[in-house]
């Protein structure tokens, strides 16, 4: 079997109301969502340095995107120490679902939070 560098290429969370996922996610990280329509769809871009070839994901409004709290789960870079964006989370319309959890020395920490669409999605980081 052939080995790969990272076992996810793309992420996308679907959202209904397009606008206030952005305001939430750019809230959250600080920073100034990039959107393109895409076809038919809406993308928000989450961030993350494109020169680093790494992984990246998006917000997506259109056909065949429904927010969900059961499914697949996504785990969000939190930075160094993820309660810096955790800490955003509620300000921003969102909820705490796990508070920052420590996996294991060598994994670090994560956290769950609801966004504005009832998305469950989790944060990650080492600190």
């Amino acid at each position: 079997m052939e080995k790969f560098i990272n076992s996810v290429n793309w992420v996308e969370i679907p959202v209904l109301n397009f606008d206030r996922a952005k305001e939430f996610y750019s809230r959250i990280y600080d920073y100034e969502m990039f959107e393109e329509i895409m076809g038919s769809w809406r993308m928000g871009f989450l961030p993350m340095d494109p020169e680093s070839r790494g992984v990246g994901g998006a917000i997506v409004q259109g056909s065949g995107y429904v927010p969900t709290s059961l499914g697949a789960k996504v785990y969000l870079n939190g930075g160094k120490d993820l309660l810096t964006v955790l800490n955003r989370i509620e300000q921003a319309g969102g909820e705490i679902i796990t508070q920052k959890t420590k996996i294991s020395d060598e994994i670090g920490y994560y956290a769950v939070f609801e966004d504005t669409e009832g998305n469950h999605v989790c944060l990650h980081s080492m600190e």
